[in-house]
């Protein structure tokens, strides 16, 4: 039975987290020019540790920019960066920078943190964040301590801080509930777009996709795969003689008890009006014409009723394999080639001819190979 809910493709979320990383990367860069001259801007201003302090802190976001490039490890660039720049800020916290205004940097870690983490784990380490500035802020003769800050700074800075996380908190899960939403309404469309409305089956274009994706496989390993190629018999008649609304359950009716003769593996797809294509992976050309016909035999015995009146359903079908074709518009063609036979030779019946199931032991699906 084809599985048709899927995940947001692939290539979308790789776009993402390509663009994160550029972003990374330059703000890593930017980050590595300010300290560069923060540092020259502190040495000339005679505060020569401050100055090598900040050029220190250039060297590993430096290397987390060169181990980023070398392996492309995106957990590892973000955790390298929010290392990085929480102890520079807590150094800048612990020190006072230059003429106590170093805690005033600490306004770039809240977005920078939400963006990179998701609002749980950027909550937490705030928060974290938080107790350390209390405890500087608290405790000014503490070891590595050396600067202390005024009551009327601290009330400020506090209370600032925590109307920007908060803001930043707001935002960010705003924007991540948009992003969900987005990528809820992409499943949703990519879906509609490789569905048939009526029977809830794969689409031609699904279908098409799916069959190139096969015989590459084919093509790289040599599994064989096959495909049955269905009509349902005179569905003109049906929709003339009982209206369309008959037809359209007839087609539902047919692909649902399709579904439940076709192996899991197996993918049934509306090729268009009343014609369906079934892909059968790892299935050779006989074991592809022991499930037709079983299918035939199911549909030949089983009453479709629509208003109280029965209707008369039979399928015809052509069936291929990969191993008599060379590509999937010749696997195609030879399948379309065997179903006009299976017409012409009475309807109701499968082509090539296969003995009927009613006539055999075999009361299951193929095996596979």
């Amino acid at each position: 039975m084809t599985e048709l809910n899927r995940p947001v493709p692939r290539a979308s979320m790789d776009t993402e987290d390509a663009r994160t990383a550029r972003l990374l990367t330059w703000l890593s860069l930017m980050a590595i020019l300010a300290l560069i001259g923060l540092g020259a801007k502190a040495w000339y201003a005679d505060h020569h540790t401050h100055a090598w302090v900040l050029w220190a802190f250039s060297v590993p976001m430096l290397a987390n920019m060169a181990w980023f490039a070398r392996t492309g490890n995106q957990a590892v660039q973000k955790s390298g960066m929010i290392l990085v720049v929480g102890l520079l800020f807590a150094y800048l916290m612990a020190s006072g920078g230059e003429s106590n205004t170093g805690p005033l940097w600490f306004y770039v870690f809240p977005p920078l943190l939400f963006y990179l983490t998701d609002l749980k784990t950027g909550t937490a380490i705030l928060l974290f964040c938080y107790l350390i500035v209390v405890v500087v802020f608290q405790h000014p003769n503490l070891p590595l301590v050396s600067t202390e800050y005024s009551t009327d700074f601290k009330i400020r800075f506090f209370a600032t801080l925590t109307f920007e996380s908060l803001f930043c908190f707001v935002l960010e899960a705003g924007r991540l509930k948009a992003r969900s939403e987005l990528m809820a309404m992409a499943r949703s469309h990519e879906q509609a777009a490789r569905t048939d409305d009526l029977t809830g089956l794969a689409n031609r274009r699904d279908m098409q996709s799916r069959l190139i994706v096969e015989y590459s496989r084919h093509q790289r390993t040599g599994h064989h795969f096959s495909i049955i190629l269905i009509d349902l018999d005179l569905f003109k008649v049906i929709n003339d003689r009982y209206g369309h609304d008959a037809g359209d359950e007839a087609l539902k009716a047919f692909a649902v008890l399709m579904q439940g003769v076709i192996r899991q593996t197996d993918v049934a797809a509306r090729w268009g009006g009343e014609e369906f294509l079934i892909l059968l992976p790892d299935t050779s050309l006989l074991q592809a014409l022991t499930l037709a016909e079983r299918l035939r035999a199911e549909v030949a015995r089983t009453e479709f009723v629509f208003a109280d009146q029965r209707l008369p359903i039979s399928i015809s079908a052509g069936v291929c394999s990969i191993a008599k074709a060379g590509s999937v518009n010749e696997l195609l063609k030879q399948a379309d080639v065997q179903l006009y036979n299976a017409k012409e030779g009475g309807r109701n019946r499968i082509a090539p001819r296969v003995r009927s199931l009613e006539d055999t032991s075999a009361g299951s699906a193929p095996a596979r190979p």
